[in-house]
Formats: structure tokens, sequence, C-alpha cells
């Protein structure tokens, strides 16, 4: 399997497009009157940055978080500043693309224990002694 290099995050946020809009939560009357919920938008399927290789692992990986136009949407509104809140939805951006660049780890096989034997054996036993008590009686006169 040949290694794709990670696209710069740092570049891909000249493609980024940020929206404000009012956040929930703490803060009383505050919340009612600023917009310090941070939301940004990436289109995937649009980028003229990312090359095919990347823009397929990012759909692949990323697939629950995109709409069916190709878009990722993400947001933060932790924050009670517009400004602390762009940058927190800036790391989830870069976060999320090291995670879906790195490679897994290939699962090593392993035998089952004798422990998770016997408990495998025991289980089926008493399954069968459970059925067979389901059976006819045996009655000779």
């Amino acid at each position: 399997m040949v290694s794709i290099e990670s696209p710069d995050p740092v570049l891909l946020l000249q493609e980024v497009v940020f929206q404000t809009a009012r956040s929930g939560g703490s803060g009383g009357q505050h919340v009612n009157k600023l917009e310090t919920k941070v939301e940004l938008r990436f289109d995937v399927q649009g980028s003229s940055l990312l090359t095919n290789e990347q823009r397929d692992i990012i759909i692949d990986k990323l697939k629950n978080r995109l709409t069916q136009e190709g878009v990722l949407i993400l947001f933060d509104q932790s924050s009670r500043t517009q400004l602390a809140n762009k940058k927190g939805v800036i790391e989830k951006f870069k976060n999320l693309l090291e995670r879906a660049f790195q490679a897994e780890k290939p699962r090593k096989s392993t035998k089952p224990t004798f422990a998770s034997k016997l408990k495998r054996l025991k289980g089926k036993k008493k399954r069968s002694a459970t059925k067979l008590m389901r059976g006819k009686p045996d009655i000779e006169l």
C-alpha cells in the first residue's frame, strides 16, 4: 500500500468559508445579541488544492461528516468570543485531517486463550443440556 501525503491544513484554509451564528448555552443575554458560534465549511469535492487520491481518502474516512454535496461542516461554540471559537474550529479541522491521513495499524491475529476455549465449550454444554430437557421423557412401564 502506497502512503499518500497529507495535505497542508494551513493551505487548505484558503478554501474554507467561515460563517457565524448565535450560539446556544450559557451566557444570558450575551448569547442573544452576539454571533459567537463559528461554522467552518470546506468543499472537498470542489477543492483545487487536493489531489484525487487525497480527495478520495477524505471522502472515504470522513463520509459521516460530509453533506451530500461533499462539503465538510464543522462548528465550535464552546467559548463566549468569536475569535476563540474560530481558533477552536480551525484546530478541529487540522486534527480531523491529521487523523484521516494516519495509516491504520494492521490487526495482529491471535489464538484464542485456553480459558476462552473452556468458556465456549462450557456454554455449548449448558445450551445442549437445556435443549435435551425440552424433549419427551422416556417412560417405561
